[in-house]
């Protein structure tokens, strides 16, 4: 069963069927893909989608849809196990990705905090990361916020991003639990 996180303000919740089409629409977007190397079309974003919820099976947690007040998605905040080899791995990675309407409000900041404190209260990880492209302020002042710190040593060529292309490197940011035992 997957466990629904609550905030202030948000819901973070199992995904649903009726999901899919606003989730294909942030997808679509060409400014919430402006640090991806393309948009996704509507097949490739229900992969996504059945590979998030493939993800809660296989490991506890996942990216949980996210649900705000008058909005019944929003997009997903939560936790993933990395598809590619990296120096850095094995690791689990927090991420978010919202509706371009749900930006400016501190939602990915209030989500990302409460996803944190569930992986190192309830999961008992004992480090979490997160990475983007250089030039992805928003997601990296999300990460600043909820305490992760940019390790310069594990900067890195994404390897899923074609050699050459503009959205190649990507910074690493880490934050280790303060839970122990």
């Amino acid at each position: 069963m997957i466990p629904t996180l609550t905030t202030a303000r948000l819901t973070l919740r199992a995904w649903r069927e009726s999901d899919r089409v606003p989730f294909a629409a942030l997808n679509a977007d060409p400014a919430v893909m402006e640090h991806f190397p393309a948009p996704l079309q509507r097949a490739d974003s229900d992969v996504m989608a059945d590979r998030i919820l493939g993800h809660f099976d296989r490991h506890g947690y996942g990216l949980w849809a996210v649900e705000l007040p008058g909005t019944p998605f929003a997009g997903f905040i939560g936790l993933n196990v990395p598809i590619f080899a990296a120096a850095f791995m094995p690791c689990v990675e927090i991420g978010w990705r919202l509706a371009a309407s749900a930006w400016g409000h501190g939602y990915a900041r209030e989500g990302a905090a409460a996803v944190l404190g569930w992986a190192f209260e309830v999961k008992k990880l004992p480090e979490l990361v997160s990475f983007t492209v250089p030039g992805n302020t928003r997601s990296r002042r999300v990460m600043e916020a909820i305490g992760m710190k940019q390790d310069l040593a594990g900067d890195f060529e994404h390897p899923l991003v074609p050699l050459g292309h503009k959205l190649r490197k990507h910074v690493l940011y880490r934050v280790a639990s303060p839970v122990r035992g």
